[in-house]
């Protein structure tokens, strides 16, 4: 299932979401750069949402009105063949086969099933059994508003590194993935490597204890940090940048020029031969060290990056990627978000509050990282 029949249907087990706190992702930015062509009018965004429930179908047994819930960014059914494997990025129920991609997404165009998102006043939320997670009243809702897209996403990502117990780890991007990388990275024992080029990220993350790297103020990364590591590169990496990288102006130019063509157009050409701006992956491919693992949870859009798959093989560098199967570690980190103390530091972690109707404001500042931008949330 999916498109136009997925999002207009009314099913027995919806729920409707009344808002109270959604973020901005960087993935909502790839949207605003990058891929307009694929944006409908009346498209709603957002896919970190929070909030109470308003209303349940008949068949809701798990929920009540009134709950307090997080709704994981994977529209996901949580029964189906993927989903009891983990895997509800790519849930068989709704992956979306007219452009060949997973499970629908709330909030993300046609190119994942145009499924309304939650930067707005409600939501209406399918599979109300299996999908919403139910959270303690109480704590703000920055304690719990991460369990939709940027916890899960940082949690997998550290899972997907396979650091070795008092293991290294670099962290290539040190927005909020990258962040929350860091500070679970760290929870676990690991010595924990932060690259990026943005002082206010760069001093966020000095404050947990991370080893920083300053990419607009060294030549070669990879050779800084193998000077920390004896040599050899660090264990793992994790690459929390994607298809934003700076430094790479060949993928620069060619978003560019696509994004000049006619959008019909351009949907093929971002589809069938779109290049990725890749500087850091392979500064994050000559970092690992010589059998180590390299976690990618930045996002590819194109179809045709160039890798260099000698060095990949010659190292023997082990690969895993992909969205976030967010329903699949929620459980896992629920329980560090009723600690006291606040351990993965999330009730601070939003650098800008605003309400829903200044989104316009709040997106071109996220874009620019402007005053300090690292984390906006948008509250009707």
């Amino acid at each position: 299932m999916g498109g136009a029949t997925f999002v207009s249907s009314q099913e027995p087990t919806d729920v409707i979401v009344k808002v109270t706190s959604s973020g901005i992702c960087g993935s909502d930015l790839h949207l605003y750069e990058l891929l307009g062509p694929f944006l409908g009018k009346g498209d709603i965004l957002g896919h970190e949402p929070l909030g109470v429930v308003e209303e349940l179908g008949p068949d809701v047994r798990e929920l009540e009105v009134g709950d307090r819930v997080v709704v994981p960014f994977n529209v996901s059914c949580g029964t189906c063949f993927m989903c009891e494997q983990g895997l509800h990025s790519q849930c068989e129920t709704t992956q979306v086969r007219e452009h060949g991609s997973g499970a629908a997404l709330f909030g993300y165009t046609k190119l994942y099933g145009e499924v309304p998102g939650g930067q707005a006043e409600y939501l209406r939320v399918p599979f109300g059994n299996t999908l919403p997670v139910k959270v303690p009243e109480g704590p703000p809702d920055d304690r719990f508003v991460y369990l939709s897209d940027v916890l899960p996403t940082a949690w997998q990502a550290v899972e997907y590194a396979a650091i070795p117990e008092g293991g290294s780890v670099a962290v290539f991007g040190l927005g909020p993935i990258g962040q929350m990388s860091c500070r679970i990275a760290k929870r676990r024992g690991a010595r924990v490597i932060g690259v990026d080029l943005v002082s206010e990220r760069l001093a966020l993350a000095g404050k947990y204890d991370v080893e920083l790297i300053d990419a607009e103020e060294t030549e070669d990364v990879p050779e800084a940090i193998r000077e920390l590591t004896g040599g050899r590169g660090t264990d793992s990496v994790i690459e929390a940048v994607g298809m934003e990288a700076h430094g790479d102006q060949i993928g620069k130019a060619a978003h560019g020029a696509a994004a000049l063509l006619p959008d019909s157009v351009a949907q093929k050409v971002f589809e069938k031969a779109g290049i990725d701006r890749l500087r850091a992956l392979y500064d994050a491919i000559a970092t690992v060290r010589r059998g180590g693992t390299l976690s990618i949870s930045g996002v590819y859009g194109g179809a045709l990056d160039p890798l260099p798959m000698m060095d990949l093989f010659d190292k023997q560098i082990q690969i895993r990627m992909g969205q976030a199967n967010v329903r699949r570690w929620t459980d896992d980190i629920l329980p560090l978000l009723t600690e006291d103390g606040d351990p993965l530091g999330t009730e601070d972690f939003a650098t800008h509050k605003l309400p829903l109707e200044q989104a316009p404001e709040a997106y071109e500042m996220f874009q620019k990282k402007e005053n300090g931008a690292i984390k906006v949330l948008l509250q009707p």
